[in-house]
């Protein structure tokens, strides 16, 4: 070989590039070219594979993370603009990359669109596949079973080679009734020499793991077709109100793309009580509030009112949709007057809590009737006491002692260009302070029944009273109401069904074991050799106590013959084999 020019050896091929010529030699090799529709089926292979399908479904879970951090408009739509308020320069960039619209992002969309993709072209060749194999027969047995690793021999001797043969025969029959009993699928292969049965089971492994993705395209497609049949809406109804389900009674309302806001379920819900209880002063947790209950009348065109209750994660059921119990708190009714004595607001007003023990905050809108538009941001509090500093706060949720404070602010309520504003907020920028804060004039106060004037004779304020008359305490003298969430999810069921489809293939795929096992008999003169024989596919520790275990069932089969076992092991024979 050392006299020879590289190329020209005769263990070298003709057009073999030595590293010394490897630089004049490099024009004349060329590397294949995928082209245009190579590369397509490259990338369709790799978005196809379990492997992406997995990371896809992993950054599917990472970006669901902002939709439980940050609130969603589709769930919280009050949530999302108090968040504004209180981040004003972050939310902006949170909105951009809309993170307040999690679920129907363009990014998330993505995810979820390449996820389907992947799964729908890694499920359909696997199940081709996986149904060609199931029709199949089990594989030939293997020529030399003592090279498997679960293996375990028998040699029983009988008294002619007539009998042994025979015996041969039988064990083999027999094996594959028993193989058959145990779920395998069994086929005969003999042989001139030896007999065998060749038995395979779990084919349910691949079965639940197919089932298993299967159903996430089944849950996929739920939540994405579902979805646009969901809605979900929020109002408020305060004691002794009907609310009815139409778009002019939500306050806030978020639908599915096929939803018809037309064609809404026609029902009404009154809220008759709320009832809550408070832990007495002192008891341990002493204010906390208890049990809250809403006590509602539904009722159905051309159908008599029944009772309906709705508490905290027991939501009450109605036309299909599920109605939630999301907050309460209470509604003073507030009248105000011109200077002529003309009523121009008198309305029960929706007061947000601010704490625990229900120090609660409203805004009163009064945008005609007056000498100028009027803005009012009250603050109630259902037990008052006095602080040091002269501001008030509540001990307690209950009414025991309450009291309404009101800053007054005139000017442009920013209401008259047609953007719409909140009514839980009111924006003073273009108003002036008449009363409370640094305006230099105390804030208003008011007991229930009360009555104070507006400054610079604007007219008058009325807290009023709506407790029965001759009611010397001030139970029932403010209404409470109810914030509801009304839920409609077409998807819900379908989900369920799907997940758990995916949960017991998911079972069938970690905890059913993929096996073949086979039996083989010689007959040797007088003797007969039999070996067993299972092969795992993946990992499966309990092999080769299953093929020791249904060896001892089968010779045990085989006792009522006249048998006498000459020799047993597990691992390879002793007698070499005559295959």
């Amino acid at each position: 070989m050392t006299g020879e020019s590289p190329g020209e050896g005769p263990l070298r091929p003709s057009d073999h590039a030595d590293a010394a010529d490897a630089a004049s030699s490099r024009e004349g090799i060329t590397q294949p070219t995928l082209g245009v529709v190579g590369w397509l089926r490259w990338g369709w292979r790799q978005l196809t594979s379990m492997r992406t399908a997995l990371v896809l479904l992993l950054l599917l879970a990472i970006a669901a993370v902002p939709g439980s951090l940050v609130p969603q408009r589709s769930a919280d739509p009050n949530g999302v603009r108090q968040y504004f308020v209180d981040n004003p320069d972050l939310a902006p960039v949170l909105d951009k990359l809309s993170l307040f619209d999690v679920y129907t992002s363009p990014w998330f969309s993505a995810i979820y669109i390449l996820l389907f993709i992947s799964l729908v072209g890694c499920v359909i060749p696997r199940t081709k596949h996986h149904f060609t194999a199931m029709r199949a027969q089990p594989p030939r047995t293997p020529a030399r079973l003592s090279r498997l690793d679960a293996h375990h021999t028998e040699i029983l001797e009988y008294a002619d080679a007539e009998d042994a043969a025979a015996a041969a025969a039988s064990s083999v029959d027999v094996a594959r009734q028993q193989l058959r009993k145990a779920g395998y699928r069994v086929e005969r292969y003999d042989t001139a020499t030896t007999l065998s049965v060749s038995a395979e089971r779990g084919y349910l492994r691949e079965t639940g793991n197919l089932v298993f993705h299967a159903s996430l395209v089944g849950v996929l497609l739920a939540v994405g077709i579902g979805g646009g049949f969901t809605y979900t809406g929020q109002t408020v109804i305060i004691e002794g109100r009907t609310w009815v389900n139409t778009m002019l009674d939500y306050t806030s309302f978020n639908p599915g793309r096929f939803v018809d806001e037309d064609a809404l379920q026609p029902y009404a819900l009154t809220l008759d009580d709320f009832s809550v209880s408070y832990v007495t002063p002192g008891q341990q947790g002493a204010g906390q509030a208890g049990d809250f209950v809403a006590h509602l009348s539904t009722q159905f065109p051309d159908a008599a009112p029944a009772d309906g209750e709705v508490r905290v994660n027991h939501p009450l059921e109605i036309a299909g949709d599920r109605v939630y119990l999301m907050g309460n708190g209470y509604a003073p009714k507030i009248t105000i007057r011109n200077d002529d004595g003309d009523v121009v607001f008198s309305e029960p007003v929706p007061f947000l809590p601010q704490d625990n023990n229900m120090t609660s905050q409203g805004v009163v809108k009064v945008p005609d009737g007056l000498r100028e538009q009027v803005g009012l941001v009250g603050f109630f509090y259902p037990t008052a006491q006095e602080l040091t500093n002269g501001a008030y706060t509540s001990v307690y949720g209950d009414l025991e002692y309450p009291l309404l404070t009101f800053w007054v602010y005139a000017g442009d309520l920013g209401i008259d260009g047609g953007v719409p504003k909140s009514v839980y907020t009111l924006d003073p920028s273009e108003m002036t302070q008449l009363a409370g804060g640094d305006s230099g004039t105390d804030a208003l106060e008011l007991k229930p029944g009360e009555t104070v004037d507006l400054p610079e004779g604007l007219g008058t304020v009325t807290f009023e009273n709506e407790a029965p008359e001759n009611t010397n305490s001030f139970e029932d003298s403010v209404k409470r109401y109810v914030s509801l969430s009304i839920h409609r999810d077409a998807a819900a069921t379908w989900v369920l069904l799907f997940a758990v489809l995916a949960t017991a293939g998911l079972l069938a795929a970690l905890f059913v074991p993929r096996r073949r096992m086979w039996v083989k008999a010689t007959a040797q003169g007088h003797t007969v050799h039999l070996e067993y024989a299972g092969l795992a596919r993946g990992e499966d520790p309990a092999l080769d106590a299953a093929v020791s275990q249904f060896a001892q069932r089968h010779l045990a089969s085989l006792a009522g013959e006249p048998v006498t076992p000459a020799h047993s092991s597990t691992g390879p024979a002793p007698a070499p084999d005559v295959d």
